[in-house]
């Protein structure tokens, strides 16, 4: 939430500035004395065939009153002497007294440190990383040189600056209210991990099954459905509505064959016959013309698979499931083996899942805690939609299953449900 918040900020400012008439967009900066435009140079290379390496961070070395931004052409902010708006006031002449000598805007600069550029990068979002780090550096000088140019205007004196800074404000507040429920909510003891993990123990079981996928239909052949196609130019209508009776029964035929095909195998699968030799059958009998997926699932658990299949994790080692229909075909499982995760392995997802559950229900008691009207004779019936409050994404108790390879494209995804709440 931290990082996204910078990166909206920035990245939206800088595509208004890209935005505007007549402004080109700015130019990727390249290395010193590279022409505009010039391509970017290429990062480190790694060894032979390996991913890019990223640079070495060496941003600790530098001092903390060492500049690391200078901004030529752009005078920094005079601050008004107390004494001086005080002698202004007795004067009356607060014009003359608060107006600084003018300095050329040639002989100008503008040098943020490394300590007063990470005050505000941590202010905007602390432990900021060394790639947001480079983001706001990146935007920073112009935006100094154009707030600059906006002041001179007298543009921070408008009521529209001072009414955008109030809902600046409260945008700001908000995030820094979220951030702190998240910081708060955070703040787990071992002993609530601990008692997570004893109260969910299915949560953290781990299996290792087979999984055989038997298509809901045969596979049409190709050629035959060319020929279908310049015959249905020339057909009457009553001969279409024959024909798609026609091609109806022959899919009603498809569907019966094939599950019959399907409770045979899980007939010969329950027998001891190979898994792998029991899927290639059944892409041959229904005429898949791509290779047969995987069958093994080596560490799948309960929110690994729909649903509708999670009866299967109740079987013991060994056993083989009935035949499970559902819109993308026929399954059956195997389980070959069973374990229980340790505490210190699963620890982080604990603390994920019950940061995130206590994120939600502070977020929620706030949320709750105010009711809104509106006047429908301005904003019209219904009056303007409420957007809901943010949310952070659900956290899975799993990574993603191991799909099988090339599965059927009508396959069921595999769907995580929330664990179970403390």
């Amino acid at each position: 939430m931290r990082k996204s918040w910078l990166v909206c900020v920035l990245l939206g400012a800088l595509a208004w500035g890209q935005a505007a008439p007549g402004t080109p967009p700015p130019a990727q900066a390249g290395p010193a004395g590279a022409p505009t435009g010039a391509p970017k140079p290429m990062p480190p290379q790694g060894p032979a065939g390996a991913p890019p390496t990223s640079p070495a961070d060496t941003s600790a070395s530098v001092p903390a009153n060492a500049p690391v931004i200078t901004v030529n052409g752009v005078c920094p902010a005079q601050p008004k002497p107390a004494a001086a708006k005080t002698a202004a006031a007795k004067t009356g002449d607060a014009a003359k007294a608060a107006t600084p000598a003018k300095a050329n805007p040639a002989d100008c600069k503008t040098v943020i440190t490394k300590a007063e550029f990470e005050k505000l990068a941590n202010g905007i979002a602390p432990n900021v990383t060394p790639q947001l780090k480079r983001q706001l550096a990146s935007v920073l000088p112009r935006f100094i040189a154009m707030s600059d140019a906006a002041r001179k205007k007298g543009l921070d004196k408008t009521e529209q600056y001072k009414e955008t800074l109030k809902f600046a404000q409260m945008q700001i507040l908000t995030q820094a209210l979220q951030r702190s429920i998240q910081e708060e909510a955070a703040k787990i003891s071992d002993a609530d991990l601990q008692k997570y993990y004893k109260d969910n123990p299915e949560a953290f079981e781990q299996y290792n099954v087979d999984r055989l996928f038997v298509p809901r239909t045969k596979q049409p052949e190709a050629d035959a459905n060319e020929d279908a196609d310049k015959k249905d130019e020339k057909l009457t209508e009553d001969q279409q509505k024959a024909k798609e009776a026609e091609e109806k029964a022959k899919s009603e035929k498809s569907e019966e064959d094939m599950t019959k095909l399907a409770d045979s195998l899980r007939t010969r699968a329950a027998a001891g016959e190979d898994f792998m030799k029991l899927q290639k059958e059944a892409f041959e009998a229904a005429g898949m013309k791509i290779e047969s997926p995987t069958v093994n699932l080596p560490t799948v658990r309960r929110t690994g698979l729909p649903p509708g299949h999670a009866a299967v994790f109740d079987l013991k080692q060994g056993d083989v499931s009935q035949v499970i229909n559902d819109s993308g075909g026929h399954y059956i499982y195997k389980i070959n083996s069973k374990q229980e995760l340790p505490f210190d392995q699963v620890k982080n997802e604990i603390h994920s899942t019950l940061q995130n559950q206590r994120t939600r229900e502070m977020m929620d008691k706030v949320n709750n805690s105010f009711k809104s009207e509106t006047n429908e004779a301005y904003f019209g019936p219904g009056g303007p939609a409420m957007q809901p409050p943010p949310r952070l994404p659900n956290p899975r108790m799993v990574p993603a299953p191991t799909a099988p390879q090339a599965a059927h494209p009508s396959a069921p995804p595999a769907q995580a449900p929330a664990p179970k709440p403390n």
